[in-house]
């Protein structure tokens, strides 16, 4: 009866909840953009326009957030992990920082890469299911499910546990050093951009969105050949087999498709990196100073003065 009002008193508590926000204004805000993606790199029928157009000429506006549903009920879990992690191992890989000063940009970094390759163990099964949606009606995959529970049973049943994480290896390769990336982008662009902010936490909104909008952007354009191979690893199915690990993966679409094919799709993934990025660590800071401070956020000021 109690709980919720002790959870949210703890720093860890109120950490969780500003990282549920976060990752549920992230999802939201770019999931018609990373259908996008998925159809780009998964063939070359086109522009993202010309793949909008035909998706929703034939397909309806709602399958754009097709598959929605699997990462949003996971999100406030794994975004609240992910911050949660990032938070301890950023002061752990720098130990000589004090506690009160914000962490090191080393910290940030290794903390950064290691939260990226423990969260895959979380998202490896989400994204898995959310591709496999992303795909039907398309051509990729013969059966059609009607949402994430169903094709998460099929897989269970027709895969077993290794079909559910098809794909970690790549997914743990591109994670580890995109977060990396993602938070030392985040960090740096937000100190310049209002220099003093990662001590007093005085940033105004601006400064929110850009930095978390470039960090995206950064962490995206680091490693989208990865991203690339994953979605062709894990939009396979037993009855669809056609890549025998990431190397066959890379050789195979190289020989067929050209170097090209390795950053197709990559203005999409930037554009929907800036937006979402943006979302989640605005969405986040705002939520988090609310918990500790009861919205003591100076955005309306500084968003005049930085326009």
């Amino acid at each position: 009866m109690d709980f919720w009002p002790e959870f949210l008193a703890s720093s860890w508590g109120r950490e969780f909840v500003a990282g549920g926000f976060g990752g549920i204004a992230g999802i939201v805000s770019g999931y018609p953009l990373d259908t996008l993606r998925i159809r780009q790199q998964s063939s070359n029928t086109g522009s993202a326009f010309s793949i909008l157009r035909h998706v929703v000429g034939k397909e309806g506006p709602a399958a754009l957030y097709r598959g929605m549903a699997a990462p949003l009920a996971s999100v406030t879990f794994q975004n609240a992990v992910v911050f949660q992690t990032y938070a301890i191992l950023s002061r752990a890989f720098d130990s000589s920082v004090p506690a009160n000063d914000p962490p090191s940009y080393k910290g940030v970094a290794l903390g950064g890469i290691g939260t990226g390759a423990l969260q895959s163990l979380l998202l490896s099964p989400v994204e898995l299911v959310k591709i496999r949606l992303q795909l039907q009606n398309k051509g990729q995959l013969t059966e059609f499910h009607k949402g994430p529970v169903t094709v998460a049973k099929n897989i269970w049943r027709t895969e077993g546990f290794r079909g559910i994480y098809r794909g970690l290896g790549i997914t743990v390769l591109r994670d580890a050093p995109s977060h990396g990336f993602y938070f030392f982008t985040y960090e740096y662009m937000r100190e310049r951009l209002h220099p003093g902010c990662r001590k007093n936490c005085q940033e105004s909104l601006n400064t929110m969105l850009i930095a978390g909008g470039l960090a995206g952007v950064a962490s995206w354009i680091c490693c989208y050949p990865l991203d690339v191979i994953k979605t062709r690893l894990q939009a396979q199915s037993p009855t669809s087999l056609k890549y025998n690990g990431i190397l066959d993966c890379l050789r195979k679409i190289i020989k067929e498709e050209g170097y090209a094919v390795l950053w197709r799709g990559l203005g999409t993934a930037v554009a929907r990196a800036f937006v979402v990025n943006g979302a989640i660590f605005s969405a986040y800071e705002i939520a988090l100073r609310c918990l500790f401070s009861n919205g003591n956020i100076p955005m309306e000021e500084q968003m005049e003065e930085t326009m």
